[in-house]
């Protein structure tokens, strides 16, 4: 596996063994020689901000060839939501591009440039929402990240990958910056296009590895899942996610923590920042907990803090104060399908206990075996939701149809539905448990 060499390579540097060695089995886990990445191949191209532009820029990725490397950067922590601020596009024959998203009304044109194409992302699912919105979405993925952990590479982040497998090393200083600033400095925009440099040579290591070991089929059907999928819907009650709300043992201060998120929301978005950056989750939570009634009193809580804290300070209390009054207080918690935490089983079904506890290291084996993360192998709530609730008759054929109703893929369905008809129809009996005297006396 040859790595390319960027052109800018110093002239005239002695020869050195630069070919990766990864950490893979059947390869040495070594790299002798890392060449930073740190220009891009054709320069630092200009950000694409007019019409004309965008134009000229969809005319030369559909003349290209091949797949197209595809990246987003978001201001996530600084803007509200997790729109694109920049689109980075790098495909053969036609370069690299980067395009500033805020001109224009979407990047359609760039999509309609790209149909059929193969799109090469990292970590598809943090990238797509945000290009969904851009009115972007591939006809066919692949992730190098997903690759990367179904390939057995112990470093999945994109500078890893690079480095194992291509011997560059690549800076992400700049991963978390706030990429709305405008203009964009120069060092952020070489970063930007140094992410999509070599994904197109990243894909085609990570073909290798996967052809032989056998698993390209499982790939091609998890970059396929994911398109399917698309997009998850909002989430119901997303004030429920606030950081530390398992504090909330009242009804009452929870709709309190409810006002004062939606409140922040609404500001946030008003504002175009992040919620966070207003006041932080914590600082809700602590509001809630002492309900205060005077603002004097909101202020001197224990907690209660951040940027508009003290500026906001009668609008967090009117929320309180909402929440004081109200009569249909929000229930603790939301009715849930899902199997209750796997600590509890051995006390409220030690049968399903004794399932979950015979199939897991079954499939730690398996995964094991064709070295890739067990997680990936088969999804632990999948695992949970079979082994608390599995079919009436268990088969491999009806095992294979829950795991087929719940989401998994075929090649996972192949792999782990006989291991687990196995682990139901044969569980291991739980350790008995030791009594509080037996315990006394040791």
């Amino acid at each position: 596996m040859t790595p390319h060499i960027p052109e800018n390579t110093t002239a005239g540097a002695p020869a050195a063994d630069t070919t990766p060695h990864i950490t893979v089995e059947g390869f040495d886990s070594q790299v002798p020689v890392v060449i930073d990445l740190d220009a891009p191949r054709d320069g630092v191209p200009l950000v694409i901000e007019t019409q004309s532009g965008l134009e000229r820029c969809a005319a030369a990725i559909a003349a290209g060839t091949g797949p197209a490397g595809v990246d987003a950067e978001r201001a996530s922590g600084f803007r509200y939501g997790q729109r694109a601020f920049l689109v980075q596009i790098r495909r053969e024959g036609s370069g690299t591009w980067l395009i500033d998203p805020e001109p224009f009304e979407n990047l359609s044109i760039i999509n309609d440039a790209l149909q059929g194409v193969e799109w090469i992302l990292h970590a598809a699912s943090q990238d797509l929402p945000c290009l969904l919105e851009l009115g972007m979405w591939p006809d066919r993925l692949f992730d190098t990240e997903l690759a990367a952990r179904l390939a057995g590479l112990p470093r999945v982040g994109l500078a890893a990958v690079i480095e194992q497998l291509l011997g560059f090393g690549l800076a992400k200083e700049h991963s978390a910056a706030d990429w709305s600033t405008r203009p964009l400095p120069e060092p952020w925009l070489r970063y930007a296009a140094l992410d999509v440099e070599v994904l197109t040579e990243l894909r085609e290591e990570l073909i290798e590895l996967l052809q032989a070991d056998g698993k390209l089929e499982y790939a091609e059907q998890e970059f396929a899942a994911i398109l399917a999928a698309g997009v998850a819907p909002p989430r119901v009650d997303p004030w429920r996610k606030t950081s530390g709300l398992h504090q909330i043992r009242d009804r009452r201060q929870l709709a309190a923590v409810r006002e004062m998120w939606l409140e922040r929301d609404s500001l946030a978005q008003k504002r175009d920042v992040a919620p966070g950056r207003l006041i932080p989750d914590s600082a809700l939570v602590s509001a809630a907990k002492a309900m205060p009634s005077t603002v004097p009193q909101l202020l001197g809580t224990k907690g209660f803090h951040g940027r508009a804290a003290q500026r906001e300070a009668p609008r967090w209390l009117r929320c309180i104060a909402a929440a004081r009054d109200l009569e249909d207080l929000p229930p603790l918690h939301l009715p849930t399908n899902a199997p209750p935490p796997p600590r509890v089983w051995s006390d409220r079904d030690p049968e399903a206990a004794a399932r979950l506890s015979t199939a897991r290291p079954l499939l730690q084996e398996k995964a094991e075996e064709l070295n890739l993360p067990v997680e990936n192998l088969l999804t632990p709530d999948y695992l949970r939701r079979v082994a608390w609730r599995p079919p009436s008759g268990i088969t491999e054929e009806t095992v294979a149809a829950e795991l087929r109703a719940l989401g998994a893929r075929e090649w996972q369905i192949g792999v782990v539905a006989p291991l687990l008809t196995d682990a139901f129809l044969n569980p291991q009996p739980l350790p008995a448990k030791e009594t509080k005297a037996t315990a006394a006396t040791e």
